[in-house]
């Protein structure tokens, strides 16, 4: 039998090697900003075309390479940061394994021009399918340049799995923001199809954060700040009334590297326990520095996961340290991004006697009589004069309170589940009944029928909206209002607002990220434009990356959403009674847009049980 195995060709293997380091364009650009990173740049540009199938150049002013640096760096295992396996646990740089530029070469055509400081020339390099075409010197800046185009150009099938450009563009932000976020201290540039998204100037880490995320944030965060023995922690956390329902902004980095942990995440949201909401989570952007010999960041192609010698220790101590930053600063005004000089009081001048306060209240008031009573006779003489009847008002037991609004709904799955038609539909004349201000009871030839206010209303406002042939009447706005978004969700709000305008919206554009409302739909407050837009945002880029999701049920599920009566919300009798009716003449009146019970009904039988 003749021998079968093979030693496999160097552009096979390396075809192999990139398909764990890039298997799509923002792998490419992680690894290209992580290298211009630790060759000392203060400033790198990042340009991107058709979300860099066509072309990612990376352009920085570090300190370049020589001649032969610049050939050796596309071989595979070539790296200045490695010399031995014990450096492996001091890795102070965000490259290390030398195989980044080798496996980007060996799917696509590769430019590059380098050029150290103290040289007259640079060297430039054109590398194809891991072939060196040319190398020659040329004048060019002084740091590295490098462009990689027609990425996967060999490796067609796996272009093919490339998603469409907004997708791919997304992940090339999100990489961006990773990166630029941590490493404030650099200028950075986003350019995409030769528009720019992003323009960061050098800074501190709650600045950059306002230059990505937008100025509002700066009063949803409060500073986090623990120094231990095992590690010091730093950043900012969302106060509680800014927690969101998906898990939105969360950036957890160590020793300036992002990772992804699910324990230290946990604790993060451990802390936030009792004070936000279930099913609600927080903002954050957390940086552990530790000690490298306590890590271990070599388990992953992308290196972000790793391992950590105190695990449980450091899960205690990060949620320490947000719990104390919540209850710090969490009733602050506003995080100060420039401190505020403290206030000097000057001091009294000599012999100053202070005049001490005095409260004027008139002795003879009593809130319990609205009329003088006239003189009794001494046959009916009381000790105290007749209180007017109205304070027992204050005391009848029959006065419906208003309850705090809460979150926790009760539960409608103790009924049989039942397909109610607009035959079972109460009459008009029948009594509707408030409970805990967020349940509607009524009576049913059949039974009994419990309404949950909140889902009935969801499930009236999307179906009014999905049918709507014509736009809604709009309520003018006395006060137009901005709303703020990040460069990449200001792209995105930008393609939603024809849909928008369609339901009744009037939106204008003030620069790329500030959109101005000066009018909306009458049900819908103007306090609550930011929130509905974010939500609207959340969900729809969700519904990008399932691209068979509907845009149309997209807006009309978070509209109706944002626009549905909340629990806690005290209704009239007309009102409960529209409800009610507008429920049982909905095509799916059972369930709401999320898949919530709306109603139940409860039959004879069981309530004798």
């Amino acid at each position: 039998m003749s021998d079968i195995i093979n030693i496999l060709p160097d552009s096979v293997a390396n075809q192999i090697a990139a398909g764990e380091v890039v298997d799509r364009p923002a792998s490419a650009v992680k690894e290209l900003l992580e290298n211009a990173l630790d060759a000392g740049a203060t400033k790198i540009q990042l340009i991107v075309k058709d979300a860099g199938r066509t072309l990612i150049q990376v352009i920085d002013n570090g300190c370049g390479m020589s001649d032969s640096d610049a050939r050796l760096c596309f071989e595979r295992h070539a790296t200045s940061k490695i010399h031995k396996a014990d450096d492996l646990f001091a890795i102070h740089t965000m490259g290390f394994r030398g195989e980044a530029l080798a496996s980007i070469a060996a799917i696509a055509q590769v430019e590059m021009k380098s050029k150290l400081h103290d040289s007259e020339l640079g060297t430039h390099i054109l590398i194809e399918g891991s072939d060196v075409k040319e190398q020659t010197p040329c004048a060019c800046p002084n740091g590295t340049s490098i462009a990689v185009k027609n990425l996967f150009f060999n490796v067609p099938a796996r272009r093919n799995f490339l998603k469409r450009d907004s997708i791919e563009l997304s992940h090339i932000e999100e990489i961006f923001k990773r990166v630029a976020l941590i490493n404030y201290n650099t200028d950075y540039s986003l350019n995409s199809n030769g528009r720019l998204l992003y323009d960061l100037r050098a800074g501190n880490f709650a600045e950059r954060i306002s230059q990505i995320f937008g100025n509002s944030y700066r009063e949803r965060l409060c500073p986090v700040d623990e120094q231990t023995d095992l590690a010091n922690i730093r950043g900012y956390v969302s106060k509680p009334e800014f927690a969101r329902k998906s898990r939105g902004e969360q950036y957890l980095f160590v020793n300036h590297r992002f990772i992804k942990h699910p324990a230290l995440s946990a604790a993060i949201e451990k802390a936030y326990t009792d004070v936000i909401p279930d099913h609600y989570y927080p903002t954050y952007f957390i940086h552990i520095d530790i000690d490298p010999a306590r890590i271990d960041i070599n388990i992953h192609p992308t290196k972000t996961e790793v391992k950590f010698v105190d695990e449980h220790a450091l899960f205690a101590i990060l949620r320490a340290a947000t719990k104390k930053a919540i209850g710090q600063f969490s009733l602050a005004t506003e995080l100060q991004f420039n401190p505020i000089e403290e206030v000097d009081f000057p001091p009294a001048p000599k012999g100053y006697i202070p005049t001490q306060p005095r409260v004027h209240y008139n002795p003879d008031y009593n809130p319990f009589e609205s009329t003088r009573q006239s003189k009794p006779s001494s046959a009916s003489a009381s000790p105290r004069p007749a209180a007017d009847p109205k304070w027992k008002s204050f005391f009848d037991l029959d006065t419906p309170a208003t309850p705090a609004p809460s979150d926790t709904q009760t539960s409608l799955d103790m009924a049989v589940p039942t397909i109610p038609t607009l035959a079972d539909s109460p009459s008009e004349s029948s009594p509707c009944l408030q409970l805990a201000a967020s349940h509607i009871v009524s009576v049913l030839p059949s039974g009994l029928l419990i309404v949950d206010q909140q889902a009935a209303h969801e499930r009236i406002l999307y179906e009014r909206l999905m049918n709507q042939s014509k736009a809604p009447h709009a309520q003018q706005l006395l006060f137009p209002v901005n709303c703020q978004f990040s460069p990449a969700d200001a792209d995105i709000f930008n393609e939603l607002i024809p849909e928008l305008k369609g339901y009744g919206f009037e939106i204008g554009s003030i620069g790329q990220t500030t959109f101005v409302v000066s009018a909306t739909p009458p049900d819908i407050k103007e306090s609550e434009l930011q929130t509905l837009f974010d939500q609207i945002l959340v969900e729809y880029k969700g519904a990008m990356i399932q691209k068979f999701n509907d845009r149309t049920q997209c807006l009309c599920r978070s509209m109706s959403r944002q626009m549905a009566v909340k629990p806690g919300t005290i209704l009239q009798q007309s009102e409960m009674q529209q409800i009610i009716a507008d429920l049982f003449c909905c095509q799916t009146p059972s369930v709401s847009p999320s898949g919530k019970k709306t109603m139940a009904i409860l039959s004879p039988d069981q309530l004798i049980k």
